[in-house]
C-alpha cells in the first residue's frame, strides 16, 4: 500500500461511525492525527488489521495541508499549456479573448493565461483557484438539469460526504450564524439568486461558483431549542463537471471566502 498523501486517503479506510473507540471526537479528527503523523493507523480497532501493520510499518509522512494544495495548483497549471482555450471556451462556458480564458466565478470574472496567471478582482486563494484550473481541464459541458441532490447523492459522494460537512457546511454554518447579513450580502457580491420557497428552509439561495456548477444554499435558523442546519446541495450533473474532489476542494474555496468576508465585516466566523 502507498503512503497517505491526504487526509482522504485515511479517511476512505475508516467506518466513518464516529464510534470514538480510538478516543478522538470523529473519524476525520483521527484521520488528521494519522495523517500528521500524531497517531498510528492501528489505534483504531475496525481497520483491517493486515492493512493497519502494512501501513505502520512505513515511516509516517507529515503533511502540509496548505503546501499540498499548492503543490496541486501548480501541477495543474502546468497542465494549462497543452488546452485548447478557444474549444475549452465552448465546452465550460466561458470566453476567450484570444489571451485569457474568462470563467465566471461567483458571477465575477476570472482570467487564467496559459502559464496559469491570475487576472480576477475575488479572493483567488489556492483553495478558489484550484477546483477552477480542474474545471477548465476534466469539464464534460454536461449540461445542468436543475436536479439537487446532497453530496452524497452524488456517484463518488459516499466516501466523501462527512469530510465535506465537517469542512465545508458546519464552518459555513458558523459564519452564517455569527453573521446575519450574509445572504443578503451574497445576493449583491456575488449575483446570488433566491431559490424560492420549495425547499422549506429559512434560506434557499443559489450560487454559480462556475458556470456548468450551481450549488444551492439551505439554511435553517436556531429558534425553540432546536440548533440552526446549513446543508449545501449540488446539480446531478455536477461530478461530470469538475469530479468528486473538485466538488470537496470547491466547498472549501468558497467556505474561506464566507470566512473572509465575514471578518472584512467585523464578524468573527
Amino acid at each position: 500500500m502507498p503512503r497517505f498523501n491526504t487526509l482522504m486517503d485515511v479517511f476512505k479506510l475508516l467506518e466513518k461511525s464516529n464510534c470514538r473507540k480510538c478516543n478522538e471526537k470523529t473519524c476525520l479528527a483521527f484521520a488528521a492525527a494519522v495523517i500528521g503523523g500524531r497517531r498510528p493507523l492501528s489505534d483504531c480497532p475496525l481497520v483491517d488489521p493486515e492493512i493497519a501493520r502494512e501501513v505502520d510499518g512505513q515511516a509516517p509522512k507529515r503533511v502540509n495541508v496548505q503546501q499540498e494544495v499548492e503543490n496541486q495548483l501548480a501541477k495543474l497549471k502546468a497542465q494549462l499549456r497543452q488546452v485548447d482555450f478557444t474549444d475549452a471556451a465552448r465546452r465550460i462556458g466561458a470566453a476567450y479573448d484570444g489571451r485569457r480564458l474568462v470563467v465566471k466565478v461567483m458571477g465575477k470574472d476570472f482570467g487564467l493565461d496559459a502559464d496559469g496567471t491570475v487576472y480576477t478582482d475575488i479572493h483567488a486563494n489556492p483553495w478558489v483557484t484550484t477546483p477552477i484550473v480542474n474545471y477548465i481541464l476534466h469539464c464534460k459541458g454536461t449540461p445542468v438539469k436543475g436536479e439537487w441532490v446532497p453530496l452524497r447523492e452524488l456517484p463518488s459522494g459516499a466516501d466523501w460526504y462527512r469530510l465535506f460537512g465537517q469542512r465545508c457546511e458546519k464552518p459555513m454554518q458558523k459564519v452564517a450564524d455569527g453573521y446575519p447579513d450574509l445572504f443578503s450580502d451574497l445576493v449583491d457580491l456575488f449575483n446570488g439568486r433566491p431559490a424560492g420557497e420549495q425547499f422549506q428552509s429559512d434560506v434557499a439561495l443559489i450560487l454559480f461558483p462556475l458556470p456548468l456548477v450551481p450549488l444551492l444554499v439551505c439554511y435553517w435558523q436556531a429558534e425553540d431549542g432546536m440548533d440552526s442546519n446549513l446543508n449545501l446541495f449540488f446539480d446531478v450533473t455536477a461530478e461530470e463537471n469538475l469530479g468528486i474532489g473538485g466538488l470537496y476542494a470547491l466547498g472549501a474555496g468558497i467556505t474561506r471566502m464566507f470566512e473572509k468576508l465575514a471578518l472584512r465585516h467585523g464578524i468573527s466566523a
